[in-house]
């Protein structure tokens, strides 16, 4: 307990240098040089009553399950029903209609909800939006990576940081830029949302699928690169799956490597395989280290301890994860914001 007690002390003390505005030198670290705390499946009711208090949590990740409805031509969000709604994003698009409108609403909803909540909280820290697509893109039924790009824009316009960001009209690829460094201060980053984008569960074990949101949308950054429009582009694609090296060089063609600057893995899955996991730090690319809990020894996936979180999380800083994720909705504002030093 009481080593327990030193981890929070110097986690707490870690994220006192990240933010303290007296401490010039350390105001402001690089996004990519630090490590935070996110919330698996914020949209769920039973976290949160309403999205708008997942936002309020002070959690540097929130995730969202979407499935693209063929037949609505809508994009639901929802863990399991694909053809209806199943969350707590409310009827809400100024601030004034935050926590009080009906619920279960589609991303477009989830997304007004972001743009009012910002209206109240426009310094608040950036925030990562994980998009899980369920079921994948349907790009023929109008439901494809343009239109997932138009949908955010019209929603959250300069709210977003997008791949041109940190492109910064310099770097040719957003790996040339991740290895640069060229990701900005986090707190110039305040105010603004960020969005990366898995494959779905459904889409994964699908055999008639064999082009996954990730290489669709890998696809769709060279592509709008090539065009000059890469401007349009308002998400990042993750590499999904823990693996030791660059997972990249197998599960992608040479054209599109270069676009993916975001990983997600299961956070034990690098721990106790021991894979070198300072690849990542290295290169500057964003680790996303899901299921903290279950690192051993494990703790509670929904609420531990205010120490085992802080010791959760200098322990994955430690192992270059830059967001740790788990099912700690119950937590308070000032441990779900908690931001260390990532190493």
């Amino acid at each position: 307990m009481r080593g327990l007690r030193r981890l929070a002390a110097l986690a707490g003390a870690a994220a006192l240098l990240a933010v303290a505005p007296g401490n010039a030198q350390a105001a402001s670290p690089k996004f990519s040089e630090t490590t935070a705390i996110g919330t698996h499946n914020a949209y769920d009711k039973s976290k949160y009553t309403y999205f708008a208090q997942a936002l309020d949590s002070g959690a540097s990740l929130l995730e969202l399950d979407v499935y693209a409805d063929t037949l609505s031509h809508r994009w639901r969000v929802s863990h399991s029903n694909p053809l209806g709604n199943d969350n707590n994003c409310e009827a809400a698009k100024t601030p004034g209609e935050l926590y009080s409108k009906s619920r279960n609403q589609d991303l477009g909803s989830c997304l007004d909800n972001m743009a009012a909540w910002n209206q109240l909280h426009p310094d608040h820290p950036p925030i990562l939006v994980k998009v899980e697509l369920k079921v994948g893109f349907n790009n023929n039924a109008g439901l494809g990576p343009d239109e997932f790009d138009t949908l955010v824009a019209q929603k959250l316009g300069a709210g977003v940081y997008k791949p041109a960001d940190l492109l910064g009209g310099t770097y040719p690829t957003l790996d040339a830029a991740a290895k640069a460094n060229a990701w900005p201060a986090r707190d110039s980053l305040r105010g603004k949302f960020l969005f990366d984008l898995i494959p779905g569960t459904v889409e994964q074990s699908n055999p008639f699928d064999h082009y996954w949101t990730d290489e669709e949308y890998g696809d769709h950054l060279r592509d709008l690169s090539a065009a000059g429009n890469i401007s349009a582009a308002q998400a990042f694609p993750a590499v999904l799956g823990a693996a030791n090296g660059d997972p990249r060089t197998s599960r992608y063609d040479a054209s599109i490597r270069p676009w993916f600057v975001f990983f997600d893995g299961d956070a034990a899955a690098y721990v106790n395989n021991g894979y070198d996991t300072s690849f990542y730090s290295a290169n500057h690319y964003i680790l996303i280290a899901t299921d903290a809990h279950g690192v051993s020894p494990a703790i509670s996936s929904t609420n531990p301890t205010d120490a085992e979180v802080a010791a959760r999380l200098a322990l994955l800083a430690g192992k270059h994860a830059s967001l740790i994720t788990s099912d700690w909705s119950a937590k308070s504002a000032s441990v779900l914001s908690s931001v260390t030093t990532r190493s």
